[in-house]
């Protein structure tokens, strides 16, 4: 098999496939040919400045934005006609960098609304409790009740989930995600606002959830340290474009991103990990 072909076929086996992506919003392009691939098993991290468009890319993988041009395939096949609410079922989810938990529901029921993202029922067996709908139900709070042992959130799991500390409301958004049981996790800026033992925890469980749930997860963080420590492949965005991919430390020390972070006159030889 010569180089190319095992290059494409590497391509046809990855679990997210993003090609050539463009999205504008009027005048401004807010992603501009956006490519790139994830394994199965494999944190890729997503890093660029502000404004670089790794939010904007995360939406259209989720399905909030629809872009202009390209493709987005999940084991495969396109996403791009599934609507934001089909996108879980199929075993994506997501966190948000502004929460969006029930604030007023406790933390068990926040994590089990997760689970109801790929449950299936109707509205007359729902209505009658019948003996499918206990079951599944039963089901779902197990799932919950192991996923907040494995985050360390039995204390509070029957606290409204509005008032618990920063740190412990990321928490609870991280295991509702997980309860939707996906094969690919979507974090978005999950250590912004953590102090810097809470960002090594967040570093620590992130591993341990790829490795005991084996699911591959896009990380867009601003905080390198996090980023370098667990992905096994960075991707550098500025101005919409891909500016670099590689390994951390490849892409630690690529001329195009200490630009981008450092300015072009810099002469560090890498953009900074603290």
């Amino acid at each position: 098999m010569s180089v190319g072909d095992a290059a494409l076929a590497a391509r046809q086996r990855s679990l997210l496939d993003v090609r050539d992506v463009v999205l504008r919003f009027g005048g401004i392009v807010a992603l501009d040919g956006v490519s790139f691939a994830i394994e199965d098993g494999q944190i890729l991290g997503l890093i660029g400045p502000n404004g670089a468009g790794k939010t904007t890319l995360f939406n259209c993988i989720s399905r909030l934005y629809t872009p202009h041009r390209g493709e987005i395939l999940f084991e495969g096949s396109s996403i791009l006609a599934r609507p934001p609410h089909r996108i879980a079922a199929i075993g994506i989810a997501r966190t948000f960098q502004n929460l969006a938990l029930f604030g007023p529901q406790s933390v068990l029921d926040n994590v089990r609304i997760g689970g109801h993202a790929r449950s299936r029922g109707d509205f007359v067996s729902d209505t009658l409790r019948l003996p499918a709908v206990r079951r599944r139900e039963a089901a779902l709070s197990e799932s919950a009740w192991a996923l907040i042992g494995m985050l360390d959130l039995r204390d509070v799991a029957l606290r409204p989930a509005a008032g618990l500390p920063l740190g412990t409301r990321k928490r609870v958004e991280l295991a509702r995600a997980l309860a939707s049981d996906p094969k690919l996790l979507l974090l978005d800026e999950p250590a912004g606002g953590l102090n810097h033992e809470e960002v090594g925890e967040l570093g620590r469980l992130i591993r341990r959830i790829r490795h005991e749930r084996r699911i591959s997860v896009l990380l867009v963080e601003h905080h390198m340290n996090l980023v370098m420590s667990v992905s096994d492949r960075v991707v550098a965005l500025d101005f919409g474009r891909k500016i670099a991919e590689g390994t951390p430390a490849e892409v630690q020390r690529d001329a195009a991103v200490i630009a981008a972070y450092l300015g072009t006159g810099s002469t560090r030889g890498a953009i900074p990990v603290r």
